[in-house]
């Protein structure tokens, strides 16, 4: 398997227990719709999170919205729209993004919620 795809199933699972162990019920990981995935679904408190997972290799100051281009946010919505209907979810849906920057030997992480909107 190639570097960037193994780093960037790493990140995926270093992002869930994350969230795990901040109170999110996971619910689906790798939700795939339109030959397209959602990194990570969970829930916590009265939202739907969807979690968009960057993996870097340094640090930067770019915007979430930077990282994650419109025509995946488009993606992003019309995805979290179809789990919702196929789930029977009714819950308001914010759009998280999470950054693990691999600096030498240390994992860093950076949770942004709300990071942009439908």
């Amino acid at each position: 398997m190639p570097e960037h795809i193994e780093k960037g199933r790493k990140s995926e699972e270093i992002a869930t227990e994350y969230l795990r162990d901040h109170g999110y019920d996971i619910l689906d990981i790798n939700f795939r719709y339109r030959q397209k995935e959602i990194d990570i679904i969970s829930r916590k408190d009265q939202f739907l999170v969807i979690t968009e997972v960057k993996t870097k290799s340094f640090w930067s100051d770019e915007k979430p919205g930077d990282l994650v281009k419109p025509g995946k946010q488009r993606f992003l919505i019309g995805a979290t729209e179809a789990y919702m209907m196929k789930n029977d979810i009714d819950l308001e849906v914010r759009f998280d993004v999470i950054f693990i920057v691999y600096k030498n030997e240390e994992i860093i992480i950076e949770h942004i919620e709300d990071a942009f909107g439908p």
